[in-house]
């Protein structure tokens, strides 16, 4: 490999806030293009993220020319999702100059300049949708912070999944155009250009030794071009790479169309080639969807890939130490296309023998999975693979007739078990199961918390965990104590550092020493006026965009997810209506401000109608003069990255309610502990761990736990039972079904009744409605104790260093991707 040459003599920028401030006002003349007489926000929005960027490249290629000069193993993230909000104030914590920068931007304040107002102006980054992308980002900013050579790869979505607006109740899709104004983060690479191929034949032949080979012609081109991202550690010299592929075509436009004058027909394969990258999981609800997301995840995977390889081969060493230098980690199903095309390469183009080639596919790759729901698992109908990936099909079909043949040598006889585990599903017409091409092409599988792995071996794969009983693995999820403290809850995070020191940035276990601080009336009266400050930031923004007035003082009830029947925002419902009934009765409650937010996929019908069932109960709760101030329901639109930073830090109550059993883990649940909320929840996902962490009285747990879900579905569970015995039950969901929150519409929530009661209310709401119901009196009489409240959270922050994700990063590098974190300095 050819050593690189010195970085020439650079002007290293300094971080002092007289030089920041001179590199603004240069950078808006002169990179901008305007003058500051008449520059907008925005425009020194654009000027501020280019002397932070500045501040971060020198670094970046240092990092990068680092990697290679010592020769380290790289660890490469695949993930349809990165979710990584704002990034101008999070670049600033992370190289340790955000003072500097607000000083610099102060000082700009005789031109009407705010700071806050500046960093604003910058959109969320709509490249992912929730839990799945907001993991990967933590996870990179882990792999920088930590020194690891982490890159991640995805898709430069040009709208993102949707921008939810609110309409009588109702969810309204928006697009979400991002991108609408440029995007001062991203560096375009296009000289960095990779054919992608779609659709075709297989034509095979034999060389001069008789040995058959295959080709893939005749195929419909896609070319894919890469857009780099700086991810800075935080006070580190480390920046690593998030790296995102945008479609182009593969030619501009058909000259023949053109000249005959039809210019529509022209671009028109240009513009279905660009498809590809517009927008986030497309509707699969048609079969023109499904085919735009299978062609989604094949042309990121395929890019990424070709990047892979290339990098790999300037080093020179041979294709048979791959695994020892790549390391590559499939964020759920979405890129487990990697398997088969990693094959394809090394068979089809390098010429590599099967046997050869698969042991280097199986050390290579490693799969974290998502779900425990079998509905949820990725699967792709045959007949669609065939006409999308011939070549890849065919490689499926003999990695399944392979694995299938030891599946049978293993357990003779037993049909039933090879019919489980094959790749292909038979039961409804051919479908690829893509979790089990993960599990059977990678080395590692994990789980993301303690109860999800058990529950992976003892029931979906438990058949895999049984012939390889050393392959499934658990990594608990973590998130970032950089983003979701230090940068959301700037005042908690200045109060622990007063105490402890700033260490705990860098190692969160340093969180326990707070335990101490649980009897200091002083650090004690601190915490609880930073939360108060919190939770008027958020009434304010309530106040501001909904025109509704909340209480800071009442407790801050929050449940902020995905809108989906297993995370139970319904059950949450159901409380609320029985707390308006009691209070509306005579009965006595500490006041409640009761926030939802989440959206819905657009074709997730009686998900929608939860959002506009919470609203309309929000719309009849609010405006009753019998619970006056007592109760209020808010549901706050879009929410985003940017909107979590201000509803965390101000929860009093997290609300993680999903059937046991049913939640991978959650992340969510961590950054609400983190920033001092309590915990309501179920023993599901990442809850059985939060619970040993901060102490089962820290915590209010109820419901029935994962075996017991299990044994209620093998008795036949009747909702019925619960509905006839519970009269505060009954007369709730009766309101719903008789229509007293939409009286212009009776019928309006009957669905919901339905789906309850008669359709067998599957994700088990009713059988935990009168725990959940007792837990919340609970909480209720917490609450009126304010220090004994003040002292739990406080336990729950001093809890949660084992929920770091360097600490799940150091175990993915130790446990699954055998590299070691390189600690490198900032200079």
């Amino acid at each position: 490999m050819k050593k690189p040459a010195a970085l020439p003599e650079l002007d290293h920028p300094t971080l002092d806030a007289a030089s920041i401030r001179r590199s603004l006002h240069n950078r808006l003349v002169y990179t901008i293009g305007k003058d500051p007489i008449t520059a907008t926000d925005r425009d020194w929005f654009h000027a501020a993220a280019a002397v932070v960027r500045e501040r971060m490249i020198e670094r970046w290629m240092e990092t990068m020319r680092s990697y290679y000069v010592e020769d380290r193993k790289r660890v490469y993230y695949l993930s349809m999702e990165f979710l990584m909000g704002r990034a101008m104030t999070n670049s600033m914590l992370n190289i340790c100059a955000e003072k500097e920068f607000r000083d610099a931007l102060a000082a700009l304040g005789e031109m009407g300049l705010k700071p806050e107002s500046i960093s604003e102006i910058e959109p969320d980054a709509a490249l992912g949708n929730g839990g799945l992308g907001r993991l990967a980002a933590c996870f990179l900013d882990s792999m920088a912070t930590m020194g690891i050579a982490g890159y991640g790869y995805g898709i430069r979505y040009e709208y993102g999944m949707f921008h939810q607006g609110i309409e009588n109740g109702q969810q309204v899709e928006h697009p979400d155009n991002w991108l609408r104004y440029g995007n001062p983060w991203e560096f375009p690479r296009p000289e960095v250009l990779y054919q992608v191929k779609f659709h075709g034949r297989v034509v095979d032949f034999a060389d001069e030794h008789g040995h058959k080979h295959y080709q893939w012609v005749d195929s419909d081109d896609v070319m894919a071009m890469a857009y780099d991202y700086p991810i800075p550690g935080y006070d580190t010299g480390t920046v690593n790479n998030m790296r995102l592929w945008a479609a182009k075509a593969s030619r501009d436009f058909d000259l023949k169309y053109f000249n005959e004058g039809n210019y529509i027909a022209a671009v028109e394969d240009k513009n279905d080639s660009e498809n590809l990258s517009k927008v986030l999981y497309p509707d699969d609800t048609t079969e023109m969807g499904r085919e735009l997301r299978l062609k989604q995840q094949y042309f990121f995977v395929s890019a990424s890939l070709q990047d892979m390889l290339y990098r790999f081969a300037k080093s020179g060493t041979p294709l048979d130490n791959l695994p020892d230098k790549v390391a590559v980690q499939l964020n759920d199903t979405h890129p487990s296309i990697a398997v088969p095309e990693l094959m394809r390469i090394l068979i089809d183009e390098h010429r590599m023998e099967w046997t050869r080639a698969w042991g280097i596919v199986t050390r290579t790759f490693a799969y974290t999975n998502h779900t425990l729901m079998p509905e949820a698992l990725e699967t792709w109908p045959v007949p669609l693979f065939e006409r999308v990936l011939p070549r890849h099909l065919q490689i499926i079909y003999e990695i399944n007739q392979r694995f299938l043949r030891d599946v049978m040598h293993h357990y003779p006889g037993d049909p039933a078990l090879w019919q489980r585990m094959s790749l292909i599903d038979e039961a409804k017409g051919k479908r690829i199961r893509m979790a089990h091409l993960a599990i059977v092409g990678s080395h590692k599988v994990n789980g993301v918390a303690a109860i999800h792995t058990r529950l992976m071996k003892e029931t979906i794969f438990a058949d895999f965990h049984r012939l390889w009983p050393d392959k499934i693995v658990n990594m608990t999820n973590g998130v970032t104590p950089r983003r979701w403290l230090n940068q959301a809850n700037p005042a908690l995070s200045k109060l622990i550092t007063t105490h402890l020191g700033k260490g705990w940035l860098k190692d969160l276990d340093q969180l326990r020493q707070l335990t101490p601080l649980t009897v200091d009336a002083g650090f004690c009266e601190a915490f609880v006026r930073v939360k108060r400050d919190n939770k008027a930031r958020l009434a304010a923004m309530i106040q501001q965009r909904l025109a509704i007035r909340v209480d800071p003082a009442s407790l801050f009830d929050v449940q902020i997810k995905r809108i989906h029947e297993y995370k139970r925002q319904l059950l949450n419902v159901l409380h609320v209506i029985t707390l308006y009934n009691r209070l509306r009765a005579g009965g006595d409650a500490p006041p409640r401000t009761v926030i939802f937010g989440g959206k819905a996929a657009p074709g997730y019908r009686l998900a929608k109608l939860i959002i506009r069932l919470i609203n309309d109960v929000a719309d009849i709760v609010n405006n009753d003069p019998l619970v006056r101030d007592r109760l209020k329901v808010v549901f706050i639109p879009n929410y985003d990255v940017s909107n979590a930073e201000i509803i965390i830090p101000a929860a009093d109550l997290s609300e993680q309610i999903s059937t046991a059993g049913t939640e991978a883990s959650g992340t969510g649940n961590m950054k609400l502990a983190l920033n001092g909320a309590l915990t309501i929840g179920t023993l599901d996902g990442a809850n059985v761990e939060i619970r040993n962490e901060v102490g089962p009285e820290n915590i209010f747990i109820f419901g029935l736990t994962a075996d017991e879900v299990a044994q209620q579905y093998a008795a036949g569970y009747s909702p019925w039972v619960h509905y006839d015995n519970n009269a505060e039950l009954r007369q709730t969901l009766d309101m719903l079904r008789d229509g007293f929150f939409s009286p212009e519409d009776r019928d309006r929530y009957k669905p919901v009744f339905d789906q309850l009661t008669y359709h067998g209310d599957h994700y088990l709401l009713l059988a935990d409605y009168a725990s959940y119901i007792a837990c919340q009196e609970q909480v209720g009489q917490l609450y009126r104790d304010p220090a004994a409240w003040t002292r739990k959270a406080i336990l729950n922050v001093a809890g949660m260093g084992q929920f770091s994700s360097d600490r799940t990063i150091g175990q993915y590098a130790k446990t699954i991707w055998n590299v070691e974190p390189v600690a490198r300095t900032a200079g």
